[in-house]
């Protein structure tokens, strides 16, 4: 389903993209070691905050209370003091705060009178009141008059508070500690629990090579977030097995479609060398040796051109040009052709789009090549031209004949392929690429390659796209 191609080769090449230089490889690091150590760090952040509160507010706690203290203490102390002056005088006052001082182990009491001569002081405090831990509080007496009598200072023991503080911050701090180290083992753990979905793949993917191509990843239990990735990596394998195939296939094509020819040299050059031939005979020999060389020489300029495609060359775009124009200049390289099938060819259509000429006219002659071979006699063909969008153009080439068996449809442009009997002329031989290069061509142009066939009306083309205006 192929004709010779007008354009012997691609009209365009590529640049190599420069390499890049090599980085340094980063280091591999434990996705379980660094989601322990963050989980570790928030969790020493979050329970330090939480903790440090409790402690301020027990801290606040502590001090009201030793304010209160202080407050009411200091006025039982000044009510006793007047009351004790107005009774009995400073001997009398001295002798009270002695009795109270026994009582209250836990205070230290200072008295003055208003002078600034001392009056009263504990004998023996029971703690140290120099502590920082200390609290103190000044208070004044006075008579009844409102006149200031006595001035005193009330020291109150707070060293239990503070130790029992101090245990607290230890424990809390112990608290954040225990809590960081248990959170980073449980979530070392867990991740590691967790990973072991993602070790199975490693090893399923690990087990895959070319004798296991058809082999997929699967999970016992399925995971959510896994399950997108092993369904692509799944769809992966399934083209890279489906090219592995056709690879094979097209060795085997690309190898049976050379020993023909080959074969039918040598044999001819045996021939030819088994007796003493004439000049003429010699020379219908070579003639007959050129055309297979020829034959073979063409089947290896599509290969090297398919390749080329298949590397991601794109075709060299020049000034807008009417198809319909390349289309005409097409149909006039295949007069012969249609000549002598009685054919009419029909134009419908006209696009302006910047395209690579040869490769147009080459896809085109393909298209047209195929038309007219399995055309009926005395039937029309018709070369459409449809602006689809703003960017897009396909063109198709329609001709009444033997229809094409829909399950063939969707291999009709793989390489060496020859559809069903009914379409085929051995006594017309084409070596299956012509229809393939039509379809690299149209991936040159960013475009695809389609067909239908029904009701004894096949239409083959493939859609072109406008380039993308340059960045500036």
């Amino acid at each position: 389903m192929t004709t010779d191609a007008i354009a012997q080769g691609p009209s365009s090449t590529a640049t190599a993209p420069a390499a890049a230089s090599p980085g340094c490889k980063p280091c591999a690091y434990s996705i379980g070691r660094r989601l322990s150590m963050l989980l570790a760090v928030q969790t020493v952040i979050g329970l330090g905050v939480l903790l440090a509160a409790i402690y301020g507010v027990t801290s606040m706690i502590f001090m009201a209370k030793h304010e209160e203290e202080l407050r009411s203490y200091s006025s039982v102390l000044v009510d006793v003091i007047r009351e004790s002056h107005s009774q009995g005088g400073e001997t009398e006052v001295v002798a009270k705060l002695a009795w109270l001082a026994e009582r209250r182990p836990g205070t230290y009491v200072e008295l003055s009178r208003a002078d600034g001569s001392e009056l009263y002081r504990d004998a023996a405090p029971t703690f140290d009141t120099t502590d920082s831990t200390a609290q103190d509080k000044t208070f004044t007496v006075t008579g009844g008059n409102g006149t200031e009598i006595f001035r005193g200072r009330l020291v109150l023991d707070c060293s239990k508070d503070a130790e029992t503080g101090r245990r607290m911050a230890l424990l809390l701090i112990a608290s954040v500690i225990a809590g960081a180290a248990l959170v980073g083992w449980g979530t070392f753990w867990r991740v590691r629990s967790s990973l072991h979905p993602l070790m199975d793949l490693a090893a399923q993917t690990k087990a895959i090579d070319a004798r296991r191509l058809g082999q997929r990843l699967t999970l016992c239990e399925p995971v959510e977030e896994l399950q997108p990735l092993i369904d692509q990596f799944n769809g992966l394998m399934h083209r890279v097995e489906r090219t592995y195939v056709q690879l094979e296939g097209f060795n085997a094509d690309v190898a049976h479609e050379l020993r023909t020819p080959l074969a039918t040299l040598i044999g001819q050059t045996e021939l030819a060398l088994s007796r003493e031939r004439s000049a003429e005979e010699l020379n219908e020999t070579l003639v007959s040796n050129l055309e297979e060389l020829q034959r073979m020489a063409a089947i290896v300029n599509d290969m090297l051109f398919l390749a080329q495609a298949d590397r991601g060359v794109k075709a060299r775009r020049g000034a807008p040009v009417s198809l319909a124009g390349l289309v005409k200049q097409v149909v006039e390289f295949h007069e012969a052709a249609i000549e002598e099938s009685s054919l009419q060819v029909a134009i419908q259509g006209d696009v302006r789009l910047p395209v690579d000429e040869p490769l147009i006219k080459r896809a085109l002659s393909n298209l047209l090549g195929n038309a007219v071979r399995y055309a009926e006699k005395g039937s029309g063909l018709k070369v459409l031209i449809v602006q689809e969008s703003s960017d897009a153009v396909r063109l198709w080439v329609e001709n009444t004949g033997p229809s094409i068996d829909p399950n063939h449809l969707p291999r009709l442009f793989d390489r060496f392929f020859r559809a069903d009997s009914a379409r085929s002329e051995p006594e017309r031989l084409h070596h299956g690429l012509g229809l393939s290069i039509v379809a690299a061509i149209a991936r040159m142009h960013d475009g695809y390659p389609t067909a239908e066939s029904s009701g004894g009306q096949t239409r083959v083309g493939f859609s072109l796209l406008s380039p993308s205006p340059a960045v500036s």
